[in-house]
């Protein structure tokens, strides 16, 4: 069974770091891209950070770029999303997600009915 676990997250105060990791089971992530994603309070998912499947490229969402770091560690199977200098607009859930062969553009556009996806963990940035 594939299976994608968030943790790391938590509450913060406005210009803290956190990071969040993303351990995959039933499965390794070579050959996967991976992706960040977030669900802020009363808005839609959005693609933070992913990195293709060739672990070359990566894509960052305008609000992420400079502040956050998507990396990987295929040994141990886990992604991780370093934030740096949260806002109180960086609070929501947020997920990983797992897709074969993908580019990072693309990975951080898929829906959720593509790929494999994690079950969240919350971020709360307070001012």
């Amino acid at each position: 069974q594939l299976q994608l676990v968030e943790s790391g997250g938590g509450l913060v105060l406005t210009g803290g770091s956190l990071r969040l990791s993303c351990v995959a089971s039933g499965f390794t992530l070579e050959n996967y891209a991976v992706g960040w994603y977030r669900v802020p309070p009363g808005k839609k998912r959005e693609g933070v950070a992913c990195m293709s499947y060739t672990n070359d490229n990566t894509f960052y969402a305008e609000v992420a770029k400079g502040r956050f770091a998507i990396s990987r560690d295929n040994a141990r199977n886990t992604v991780y999303l370093q934030m740096s200098n949260l806002k109180p607009e960086d609070t929501g859930v947020y997920y990983c997600a797992a897709l074969k062969w993908a580019a990072a553009p693309t990975m951080c556009v898929i829906q959720s009915g593509a790929g494999s996806w994690g079950q969240g963990t919350q971020v709360t940035v307070s001012s």
